[in-house]
């Protein structure tokens, strides 16, 4: 009964512990891609470009976090039926509207500045991320297929910006292979929704109740089938070899073909493919063969 008064207050310490949860701070890992330019570039002992990519990263950062509070003032209502959303400080009423759009404005003025401070081809990429954000959340998540795409087509966009942000050409095969992956995970989410929501998952996503699960299933076959592949084509690259200077690339396609294979397995026996990022950090296996495939990476490409 005296949570509503507390709302019109100053921010309390439990109001910025909810506000630092609303920004989902975990979900910050999905900006590694910014950095994929600079390791890739061979840029990474370099310190001018590490600072630059670095502030790229803090940019998308609070760009996401941006997004996903716009997000859940849009789903506060669909979210209080949902088992695994309705803890989210917006759908618990831990926080008001009011405060959350706040929050949003601060973390997208953040994003600009950084983002001019990175260059103006760069602060257009921003604007174009926060744009598709916005279109996600009013329109694309409700449409059948578009949501997956437009999901995916953000996780482009950070790749390409981390190349700009350190004056590096972004490879094709880093675009595509970034695409598809990123379809595997917003269809294994969607797959996530479908059986953990049941009857609800309607209400929940309009967009739900063109998929099954049986769709799903064969859209991830396909998607995963050509992440592994695509990939696998481009460490065997011999354009790929003249410009990273190693022909054993391939060396790290065990690494890939274990994370995608032991993804597979999460989603389908244990059904964890809500969330990725927390799939990532909670999996060890799962962990070690992302920290095995950077580490080879950097071994074959620097020493």
């Amino acid at each position: 009964m005296n949570a509503a008064p507390k709302l019109n207050e100053g921010p309390s310490t439990g109001q910025m512990a909810a506000i630092f949860r609303l920004a989902r701070p975990h979900q910050w890992i999905k900006n590694a891609l910014v950095l994929a330019a600079l390791v890739f570039g061979q840029r990474l002992f370099v310190l001018h470009d590490v600072v630059l990519a670095v502030v790229a990263f803090v940019a998308f950062c609070a760009l996401s976090s941006a997004g996903y509070v716009l997000n859940d003032i849009a789903d506060r209502e669909a979210d209080r039926l949902n088992p695994e959303k309705c803890d989210r400080p917006l759908a618990r009423g831990d926080l008001s509207v009011a405060t959350a759009t706040r929050a949003a404005l601060t973390l997208g003025a953040i994003a600009i500045v950084l983002s001019i401070i990175l260059g103006r081809t760069f602060l257009g990429i921003a604007v174009v991320y926060a744009a598709l954000q916005f279109f996600y959340s009013m329109w694309a998540k409700h449409q059948v297929i578009v949501d997956i795409i437009a999901v995916a087509i953000g996780f482009v966009l950070r790749a390409f910006a981390g190349g700009v942000a350190i004056n590096v050409e972004v490879s094709p095969w880093l675009v595509f292979i970034t695409f598809v992956l990123a379809l595997f995970l917003v269809l294994a989410r969607r797959r996530h929704e479908l059986i953990a929501l049941g009857d609800d998952a309607i209400a929940h996503r309009s967009a739900l109740s063109e998929y099954s699960v049986r769709l799903v299933d064969q859209m991830i076959s396909i998607v995963a089938g050509a992440a592994l592949v695509s990939y696998m084509i481009y460490t065997a690259s011999a354009e790929v070899e003249a410009k990273l200077g190693t022909r054993h690339l391939y060396l790290t396609v065990p690494f890939v073909a274990f994370g995608i294979l032991r993804y597979l397995y999460l989603i389908d026996e244990r059904n964890e493919g809500g969330d990725p990022a927390r799939a990532l950090i909670h999996d060890r296996p799962l962990l070690l063969a992302v920290a095995l495939w950077i580490l080879t990476d950097i071994a074959l490409l620097y020493f």
